[in-house]
């Protein structure tokens, strides 16, 4: 069953956070990750007011999503991240088709 990245996340430091994202799609493209929405507009309607991006990033299983996330080639990624971006990331698995 499929699984999906979920993240919310606030830029401190975009010339930095540009070397979390010129790294960590490698690690999502080794564990079969496909973007599915990256930035772009949004708007939040309950919660917490609208982050700066928020990612949703597809996976074909939940255990390859949760290996993405900590893999050594993503943790290196995410450690450019790490002090410039404060990022919510929820890993979920999807529903099965009704």
């Amino acid at each position: 069953m499929k699984a999906y990245w979920i993240a919310h996340v606030d830029v401190t430091d975009p010339d930095q956070y540009s070397q979390y994202t010129q790294r960590a799609p490698k690690a999502f493209a080794e564990y079969g990750g496909r973007i599915l929405a990256r930035g772009g507009r949004s708007e939040a309607m309950e919660g917490r007011p609208t982050p700066q991006r928020s990612v949703v990033i597809e996976f074909d299983s939940y255990e390859q999503a949760v290996a993405c996330y900590r893999s050594d080639l993503y943790q290196e990624a995410k450690g450019h991240r790490d002090g410039v971006a404060r990022a919510e990331v929820i890993i979920v698995e999807g529903a099965a088709p009704v």
